[in-house]
């Protein structure tokens, strides 16, 4: 199964697990890859999936486990993110997708991760989406959970699923067999070289090189080390069914018999494993270790959206590091030679969504890239080290932030709070299209600030204005009460504000707030 999408081989018109299918990029048409291995189209909306179902979540979960688990969704068209979605504590990841987009999803792909309920999977077939993929663990109606709830005796032997779960699956499969849209499993297996590349540029990022500066004596390695083992215990044990006895039962009772044949169920097991070692290394680029994303302290004049008639509060350290790791893993998309950047773009409404990232909603996302529909051996490739001006990239590089606005799918209201979140601190070129666009608020790193490297400068991002900026920087002292979102907390006591930080819970240990 090397090279190839892994599918669900119960559907006749999907790709058998010897045949070898290729892709071509998002952003242009080649197959040669830029400054080092990446990420495909699908592993990364996969990888965006699994990270969405992980979103920080303000009220905690029940102290019963549920057998409805979380779900991470993410809804392309035309190969570009139009929205990202999670479970929240009414709707499920499906039926918050159907609201926020409604018949718009006609045509779109998918990629859940888990499988989605009966219940979703009959809303999001009957509004005419193209595919559905979804991640091959424990899925929604969780055939893992409550087991130990089933009574056994010598006439009811033990059940090891759930009798909801096994109906939900039947109910499921049926819906699948008689579905216009391909309802499958996809997963490639990553690049060659991948999961190192990320463990080496994680390691190295902008965020860790602040901390590098700000403590010499630092020891970074150790501290990304760390990080990675806690995120990588934490993600195996939500996302991955841990014995190969539970997984092939589970893949039965889904209809997927054909992956439990060896070589096609190892194969599948150490992919998945893979993608979660991806993702635990990506994380780790930002470790909870005294930092956050902060208002710089030397601006004095608010911005001008600090006046807007509806009080919004602010962003929690943890919402803000799971949108900037969002942007982090757009990066390995990237088809520049030597620098991957990524960009988000989020939205707060006036009251809070049908999912689980309450008032936030998604504008746009993009990373960087030569244009659209071009040839990327066709373009210069070199940096500044090249001599000769015209064999260099940048006059052709559309980056990141310039995607996310060109390819963003809602319009930026005056009224709302619009939030970017970069992986690099925005160039001369960006701030300008920042300002018009109507941003208010950038969380960034400021690495290259006030950098002059000849084709490409970062002179303009301090003068920025009307724009609040929060930079990756140690936390400051809690005595000056710095907020992480739209305005200071004048009036509240430190009591009011401990309380406050105890109420936002999440479902998991690695989302608690930075000190």
């Amino acid at each position: 199964m090397e090279g190839t999408e892994i599918r669900n081989q119960t559907d006749p018109d999907q790709s058998m697990p010897g045949q070898d299918t290729r892709e071509s990029s998002t952003q242009t048409d080649c197959r040669l890859q830029g400054h080092g291995p990446r990420l495909s189209k699908v592993n990364l909306f996969t990888l965006l999936s699994l990270w969405m179902e992980l979103f920080p979540q303000e009220q905690p979960e029940e102290d019963e486990p549920s057998e409805i688990r979380r779900v991470g969704l993410v809804v392309v068209q035309d190969s570009k993110v139009v929205g990202l979605h999670c479970s929240g504590p009414e709707l499920h990841a499906g039926q918050a997708a159907i609201i926020q987009h409604g018949a718009s999803l006609a045509d779109c792909h998918l990629y859940f991760s888990r499988r989605p309920c009966a219940t979703c999977l009959k809303m999001i077939v009957n509004a005419g989406v193209s595919q559905i993929s979804f991640w091959p663990g424990d899925p929604e109606v969780s055939m893992l959970r409550s087991s130990s709830a089933n009574t056994s005796s010598p006439q009811n032997p033990p059940r090891s699923i759930p009798e909801e779960a096994a109906l939900d699956a039947v109910a499921a499969e049926k819906l699948k067999s008689n579905s216009r849209p391909h309802i499958c499993v996809l997963l490639q297996p990553p690049a060659p070289g991948l999961a190192q590349f990320v463990y080496e540029t994680s390691r190295d990022c902008d965020f860790m090189e602040r901390m590098k500066d700000d403590d010499p004596g630092l020891n970074t390695e150790e501290l990304f080390n760390r990080e990675r083992t806690r995120h990588l215990k934490d993600f195996s044990s939500q996302l991955l069914v841990r014995t190969s006895l539970q997984h092939r039962e589970i893949l039965t009772h889904m209809g997927l018999e054909d992956f439990c044949v060896e070589p096609h169920f190892s194969n599948l097991r150490s992919n998945m494993t893979e993608l979660v070692e991806v993702l635990a290394a990506v994380a780790a680029g930002l470790p909870q270790q005294h930092y956050g994303f902060y208002r710089e302290q030397h601006l004095a004049p608010e911005p001008s959206v600090a006046s807007l008639q509806t009080p919004h509060e602010g962003l929690s350290q943890e919402v803000v590091r799971h949108c900037i790791i969002q942007a982090r893993l757009l990066a390995y998309r990237t088809e520049d030679p030597k620098v991957g950047v990524g960009a988000v773009i989020w939205a707060k409404g006036a009251s809070a969504g049908s999912d689980g990232t309450g008032c936030l909603y998604l504008v746009g996302c993009g990373y960087n890239a030569y244009p659209a529909g071009s040839q990327y051996a066709e373009y210069p490739q070199m940096d500044n080290k090249q001599k000769d001006r015209q064999r260099r990239k940048y006059r052709y590089i559309v980056h990141a932030e310039q995607n996310a606005l060109t390819f963003r799918t809602r319009h930026i209201k005056p009224d709302e709070h619009t939030m970017l979140f970069v992986t690099k601190c925005p160039c001369d070129e960006c701030v300008p299209l920042i300002r018009g666009a109507g941003i208010t608020h950038i969380y960034t790193s400021d690495q290259d600030r006030d950098k002059d490297k000849g084709e490409i400068s970062y002179l303009r991002f301090s003068s920025l204005k009307d724009t609040s900026k929060f930079i990756w920087q140690r936390s400051p002292s809690a005595s000056s009460h710095h907020t992480n979102g739209f305005g200071a907390k004048h009036g509240r006591s430190e009591e009011q504000e401990s309380h406050s930080n105890k109420k936002l819970c999440t479902h998991r240990s690695d989302m608690s707030p930075v000190s």
